[in-house]
């Protein structure tokens, strides 16, 4: 398969990021949110790359290619809570999904929401939640082919760092 090939999703292996691949797992998330977003600041994506921090809220999975190679991950909360104020009692929210630029395209991002899904439904909850910015045109095409529908009762501007609002857009999946 050459570098244009798209892999079939069928190819990654999703699960929990290795302790040894944190550093990985962050700069893929970092590099997809620089690839996305302009302006980001130092700081914020220094977050990003954080997985180690990240870890001390919630679980954080990683899409693998048969190669190796992190492409994607995505964050949530461990059973029981929450990782914004955006979930309700019942629901999971996930957060920085998370795709390299150069695996686009590839069916990665819809494999982890659909990872996400089943983990929520697994867990018994009810919906499943999270914020996109309004410029992730792509992937809110993907969330609502998926079944998501807009949440425009919980769309409000978010300080997503200091002195960077956003007007995310909210979207649910119902189980």
């Amino acid at each position: 398969m050459d570098a244009m090939t798209p892999a079939p999703a069928s190819t990654l292996t999703i699960r929990p990021v290795h302790p040894h691949e944190h550093a990985e797992a962050g700069r893929v998330t970092a590099e997809a949110y620089r690839h996305s977003y302009d302006g980001l600041s130092e700081n914020y994506l220094a977050s990003l790359a954080d997985v180690a921090g990240r870890l001390t809220q919630g679980e954080v999975w990683v899409a693998v290619e048969a190669s190796g190679d992190i492409v994607g991950t995505v964050w949530i909360p461990r059973p029981g809570e929450r990782l914004s104020d955006l979930a309700l009692e019942g629901e999971l929210d996930f957060r920085q999904l998370a795709v390299s630029p150069a695996a686009r395209g590839r069916g990665v991002g819809e494999a982890l929401t659909r990872h996400v899904i089943g983990i929520a439904r697994a867990r018994g909850t009810q919906r499943v939640v999270m914020n996109s910015g309004p410029e992730m045109l792509g992937a809110h095409a993907l969330y609502l082919k998926l079944g998501f529908r807009r949440l425009t009762e919980r769309e409000h501007p978010v300080e997503v760092e200091p002195g960077r609002v956003l007007d995310l857009r909210a979207f649910g999946y119902d189980l």
